[in-house]
């Protein structure tokens, strides 16, 4: 009777970096392991190769959330702002450091920017009201737990 696997097995890490210099490796040549057709050239090698596993770990986890950081942080048992330093870290290893910033501040700009102030719901810290896009935006984020209920709440109030 054959054993029972728990799944395929993983693929061996492809080498990113040189061993004698440390420079990035390029993929020079793909094969076909079936007919052994190949391809030669110069290809770059994907920025996932240089992750580490503990990353490759974590980007698996955040895409089986769906990206929801709760559900990365109560899966990994760590606090959102671990679960979201290993983001912000996963996305510099990657080179994605100065595409997203942070949510919150993202929602914050999206609102306008409005400074804090004590407005009711709706307002601006100016007075005048959040654009309907702009709360649909604060209320997705919270709800894919990207933003705590208390930085949705002081961006509506326009904090």
């Amino acid at each position: 009777m054959p054993a029972l696997s728990s799944g395929p097995e993983p693929a061996p890490r492809t080498v990113a970096w040189c061993p004698a210099c440390g420079a990035p490796l390029e993929v020079r040549r793909l094969q076909c392991p079936a007919c052994a057709t190949a391809v030669e050239g110069r290809f770059p090698a994907s920025p996932f190769a240089a992750l580490a596993a503990d990353q490759l770990g974590f980007l698996e986890v955040f895409l089986r959330a769906r990206g929801n950081l709760r559900e990365v942080e109560r899966v990994l048992g760590l606090s959102y702002p671990t679960v979201r330093a290993r983001l912000d870290a996963l996305l510099e290893a990657l080179g994605l450091h100065g595409d997203g910033g942070d949510a919150a501040e993202e929602v914050a700009r999206d609102a306008g920017g409005r400074p804090a102030g004590r407005a009711s719901a709706g307002e601006g810290g100016d007075g005048a009201p959040i654009p309907s896009d702009a709360r649909r935006r604060v209320l997705r984020a919270l709800e894919r737990g990207e933003i705590s209920a208390a930085e949705a709440a002081a961006l509506l109030r326009g904090g």
